[in-house]
């Protein structure tokens, strides 16, 4: 009777979720067995063609190591501490902290997963409040993650007439300062300019070569521990996706808006799935089949914080670390920061030509 009388535990969400999962596995089972080794190579294949070429045996691992043992030696020999000389009066007129153009700054000069590492922890110690730390991470998809963007985008640009450098100074160094201030306005609040000597000293007292070392170590540590596995779990999720016919619908939604708004959807597929590095080592060699408007709009996606495994992956793995955020808080900040830079690349590719043509 005791037994009877006890109340019976109400099925929670999760365990709902849970159950429709082995229903379906069940179902899966029973009327496809074969169905489930193929979901499994679908996402084995997608996320093996990126991570072993890409990261394990391909350059951009080196690179990424490469990138952290830089900033690491900037770091060292006051490169941030200037950089805040520079942005702290720069900021005041924004109404934000300073540091949150730093990771934009490190962005620009090399990778956008050394950026978070190095840059992520000066919040913190800057005093940044949460908002400011959103607006530097949205401010950082402002910003290229390989300097062979701009190398390919300047070879490109130059092939149809275009004045690189006012394309440079427009979509490379004035988002910096306005979109900061256009968040601030809108929906990070909580923001507040800070005086020079209300900020600490950012230049470690370490030794050059432990310096050096540590930082490779550093960045083989990032590679292997954060932005492989993350990558990996994304286009995993890519790969599913693709496996019930979800992605392909998905991808041409993409190229469609893409030609919507002027930018050459290939390369701009390429940008948003891929890297923008890829993206404009296509479109250089054929700039001269595009509008000059066209090329531009492609550069200024490609100079992004995208690809997509970098938003669902790299930031939040990167950024919750070393900051008051969460995984969902950096998710957001880096779609909103995303989602501005793609819609900076229609502006200058449908209603901006005027300024940049020759």
């Amino acid at each position: 009777m005791a037994a009877n009388n006890e109340k019976q535990r109400k099925v929670s969400r999760i365990e709902a979720v849970g159950l429709v999962l082995v229903i379906f596995s069940m179902a899966m089972l029973f009327l496809n067995a074969g169905a489930v080794g193929g979901l499994f190579n679908a996402m084995f294949n997608r996320a093996f063609k990126v991570v072993v070429p890409v990261y394990v045996t391909g350059s951009i691992g080196c690179a990424i190591i490469i990138s952290v043992t830089m900033g690491r030696i900037l770091e060292r020999l006051g490169f941030t501490d200037a950089l805040m000389r520079i942005f702290v009066p720069l900021m005041k007129y924004v109404g934000v902290n300073a540091c949150v153009a730093i990771p934009v700054i490190y962005n620009i000069l090399g990778d956008v997963n050394a950026a978070g590492r190095i840059s992520s922890p000066i919040f913190k110690k800057a005093g940044a409040t949460k908002d400011e730390q959103k607006i530097g991470i949205a401010t950082m998809m402002q910003a290229p993650c390989s300097f062979s963007i701009l190398i390919f985008g300047i070879i490109a640009m130059t092939a149809v007439n275009v004045r690189v450098f006012l394309v440079l100074v427009l979509s490379y160094f004035l988002p910096i300062l306005l979109v900061p201030f256009f968040l601030r306005l809108t929906i990070w609040r909580d923001c507040k300019a800070v005086s020079l000597h209300e900020i600490p000293i950012f230049t470690p007292e370490t030794g050059f070569l432990p310096t050096i070392f540590g930082a490779a170590k550093e960045g083989a540590e990032l590679l292997f521990t954060l932005i492989i596995p993350a990558c990996a779990i994304v286009f995993a999720g890519i790969g599913a996706l693709d496996f019930f016919g979800l992605w392909a619908p998905f991808e041409g939604a993409l190229a469609a808006m893409l030609t919507w708004m002027n930018i050459e959807p290939e390369s701009g597929v390429v940008s948003l799935l891929a890297g923008g590095s890829l993206a404009m080592a296509q479109i250089k060699d054929i700039a001269m089949n595009f509008t000059p408007q066209m090329i531009v709009g492609s550069f200024v996606l490609a100079s992004s914080g995208f690809p997509l495994q970098v938003i669902f992956g790299q930031v939040p793995v990167i950024w919750t670390a070393s900051t008051d955020l969460s995984h969902r808080d950096c998710i957001v900040a880096a779609t909103i920061g995303a989602a501005i830079r793609l819609a900076t690349a229609g502006v200058f590719a449908t209603f901006l030509g005027f300024l940049y043509l020759r």
